[in-house]
């Protein structure tokens, strides 16, 4: 971008004057910017979702589905990408949250920032609910069915049906269509006041820099670190295309396969399965989106829809609202809020544990000996694990060592598989659970040796250390000019070409996996060019 193009928009808009953070050198990493990626998924979502409007008819859900397939323009490029742009939501909303989790970005003055994110994310994961129903097949009746079920079972609450469904198993959608639109236009709401809490607050500094709340840089700091503008719009930029390019690669390259296992096809499958009457419905097995494996797995564990709603619901959420409050140490260091951090790493662990479970068995019954069979190992282990880990601090009391909790998620997952396969080892002693428990023992092995000297070595560091970016090379510089220069000719000759691919039919996903290919592009040369310019 031309210095006078980027001065004319910041005296047009007045970004100087806009109470945006400021951005250290150190923090043009994504996981810096996981906020931003979230919002990118949103708004590709956002504006798909108004392309389908056009087209949808909510009062023949499936038929009108298979009309936007068909017979719309590219209308199956719109509609399966609309689809993963939510579930990159979902999973991108899930990894910002943790990995804030971790950071302890919940802790003062961040609490409100905090709540409303986790606020967004049951929207979040209620609005991909009713909009994987509008789908109207099989699978979406049996979803909506399931919710009407539990609705239905709490005492009182049955009235409300008509209301908050409609006639939807009669294929008619309207009430689903507009909750849908209503629970997005709320993730709006909620997205515009977290986005100028964020920025009022400003990212979480490195604990390298300030490991005690409140961890905000001051005025006084802000004013030496890259303004709003231009930077963080051309690094933002370059995450919302590449965010937009896998949104469209992924599922419609997945279009084209055909014939996957059962077992695959709540995560990997775009396309509707039958409608709900059809004699083909009647062969295939009932699953809730990929999202609510879980809940469809803790379903199984007990019959009563309340005690349901408390284990799979109720709690977690009730805990992730107010663990700003529960946690009172002013530290940010995961070995100095271990009960926090355990309590972290076995919410991550059950979750994928639970959704894979609901996946290979679902509405089978599990009776409570084989609950605590899984869910137990997995505690000891934190526990245990978090126990002995015992880092050297220096002088000043700051732990000398460091230990991601990423490295501690992978660990409890490896020992719990681990311990799972010697359990069934022991009580099946076949050549099958043998295969199994050798691999599974030598990825344990791995995962200790990689843990061990995490806690027994340290690094030392500073309480009031800096981070600076380290001079990149004049060579990579200009390698990375001829590389800028190479994506933009490619995206250019493939952009000329795009529009020679059919409209619909079976080759038409093709033009959702070119047209992701040209975002990449984009968004590699944007990072690329950034790379170029403002690093030293």
């Amino acid at each position: 971008m031309s210095s006078k193009l980027s001065d004319w928009f910041k005296e047009r808009l007045g970004l100087d004057d806009l109470p945006f953070f400021r951005t250290p050198d150190y923090m043009y990493k994504v996981d810096y910017w996981l906020g931003a990626l979230v919002a990118s998924a949103f708004i590709y979502t956002v504006i798909t979702g108004l392309i389908l409007l056009l087209y949808y008819n909510a009062q023949a859900g499936y038929n009108s589905t298979e009309f936007v397939i068909n017979s719309v323009p590219y209308g199956s490029v719109v509609l399966y990408s609309h689809l993963y742009g939510a579930y990159a939501m979902i999973i991108l909303a899930y990894v910002h949250m943790f990995r804030n989790y971790f950071a302890g970005a919940y802790k003062k003055p961040r609490e409100l920032l905090w709540i409303i994110g986790v606020i967004m994310l049951v929207l979040t994961l209620g609005t991909a609910f009713l909009g994987y129903s509008l789908i109207g097949d099989a699978l979406a009746t049996s979803a909506v069915d399931v919710g009407e079920g539990i609705i239905s079972s709490i005492p009182g609450l049955s009235i409300f049906i008509p209301f908050l469904f409609g006639n939807y198993d009669a294929g008619d959608y309207g009430r689903v269509l507009a909750w849908h639109i209503i629970f997005t236009a709320l993730i709006g709401l909620l997205f515009i006041f977290h986005f100028f809490l964020a920025e009022h607050y400003g990212m979480m500094p490195s604990r390298k820099v300030k490991d005690k709340i409140p961890a905000v840089y001051t005025k006084e700091e802000w004013q030496k670190f890259n303004p709003w503008w231009p930077r963080n719009f051309v690094y933002m930029m370059s995450l919302v295309f590449l965010t937009w390019g896998f949104i469209l690669i992924i599922p419609n390259a997945l279009a084209y396969l055909n014939g996957l296992p059962q077992q695959l096809n709540p995560f990997l499958n775009p396309k509707p399965a039958p409608p709900p009457n059809s004699p083909a419905a009647a062969h295939i097995t009932t699953y809730p989106p990929w999202f609510f494996l879980f809940l469809y797995k803790i379903a199984d564990f007990t019959s009563d829809v309340l005690a349901f709603l408390f284990i799979g619901v109720i709690i977690p959420l009730i805990y992730l609202i107010l663990v700003p409050f529960l946690d009172r140490t002013e530290y940010l260091h995961p070995l100095k809020r271990k009960v926090f951090i355990g309590i972290g790493i076995l919410m991550i662990t059950y979750l994928i544990q639970t959704t894979i479970w609901g996946d290979l068995t679902p509405g089978v019954q599990i009776p409570v000996s084989q609950q605590v069979l899984v869910y137990l190992p997995p505690a000891i282990i934190v526990a245990l694990g978090l126990t002995a880990i015992r880092p050297r601090t220096d002088n000043k009391g700051n732990i000398k060592g460091t230990i991601s909790p990423i490295t501690v998620l992978i660990f409890v997952l490896a020992s719990s598989l681990f311990v799972i396969a010697g359990i069934e080892l022991l009580a099946n002693p076949t050549i099958l659970t043998v295969g199994v428990f050798i691999p599974l023992a030598g990825v344990f092995i791995l995962t200790t040796k990689k843990i061990a000297p995490i806690a027994l070595k340290a690094e030392q560091r500073s309480e009031n250390a800096t981070i600076s970016e380290e001079k990149v090379p004049e060579w990579k510089k200009k390698l990375a000019e001829g590389i800028v220069a190479l994506l933009f000719i490619y995206a250019i000759i493939l952009a000329a070409q795009i529009w020679t691919i059919p409209a619909t039919g079976y080759f038409s996903n093709l033009f959702g996996i070119d047209l992701g290919l040209i975002f990449l592009m984009l968004g590699e040369g944007i990072s690329l060019y950034h790379y170029v310019i403002y690093r030293k």
